[in-house]
């Protein structure tokens, strides 16, 4: 099923409040949850302990969970999808929170939108993470937004090598999967790809938060 087939009606602008910040979306965008801003709070904790450097959003959407970090520990954001509807929406509400002039969205696949040289503090990914099967139990969300894959890690594990090739020495990746085992998974899988060690995984209202460290 696309995403087309699921929203056949012309899209209805919606507002909803993210942490302080006001996010504008549509029906084709993942629908920001206030569950997830505990990622943001997380990750704007650990740039207050880490590196300096900019920070790294995949898989971004909206652009929600980026901007929340950056406004309470600000640092330069780069935000990075494939739906160019979410990478319009990241821009315009970058925009509306001021920070318009500090955030670049990119539009397009993870592994090309990185120059090799780019380093960052902090990636923060909320990747799709249903398994494929099982993604017809979420008719309301965009396919292309929660689809995971045979296993629901196959972006995640796309999400690793793109930290692991762009993770500043100190920095952090916190990675937003839907269970503990996805996360005890992607944590045994992590030493393929180079050198980020899990520091620590938190159940959270609905999904769970993985902390992994580049040493």
């Amino acid at each position: 099923m696309t995403t087309t087939e699921r929203h056949p009606t012309s899209p209805v602008e919606r507002l909803t409040w993210f942490g302080h910040l006001r996010i504008a979306y549509d029906e084709r965008v993942l629908e920001p949850r206030a569950w997830t801003a505990d990622q943001s709070r997380w990750a704007a904790d650990l740039l207050r302990a880490g590196p300096s450097g900019p920070v790294l959003e995949l898989c971004s959407g909206a652009g929600q969970i980026g901007l929340l970090a950056v406004a309470l520990e600000p640092r330069p954001l780069v935000c990075v999808d494939a739906s160019p509807v979410a990478c319009a929406y990241a821009r315009r509400n970058a925009d509306a929170t001021g920070w318009g002039g500090r955030v670049e969205v990119r539009e397009g696949r993870l592994d090309e939108m990185l120059a090799p040289q780019e380093e960052f503090a902090m990636v923060i990914a909320d990747p799709p993470w249903v398994p494929h099967a099982d993604t017809g139990r979420y008719p309301a969300d965009p396919l292309l937004a929660i689809d995971g894959g045979d296993d629901g890690l196959g972006v995640a594990r796309e999400c690793l090598s793109v930290a692991s090739q762009h993770l500043l020495r100190g920095g952090s990746l916190v990675l937003q999967l839907g269970t503990t085992a996805q996360a005890t998974r992607m944590s045994g899988e992590a030493s393929a790809y180079g050198d980020l060690v899990t520091v620590d995984v938190r159940p959270g209202e609905r999904g769970v938060l993985a902390h992994l460290r580049r040493p």
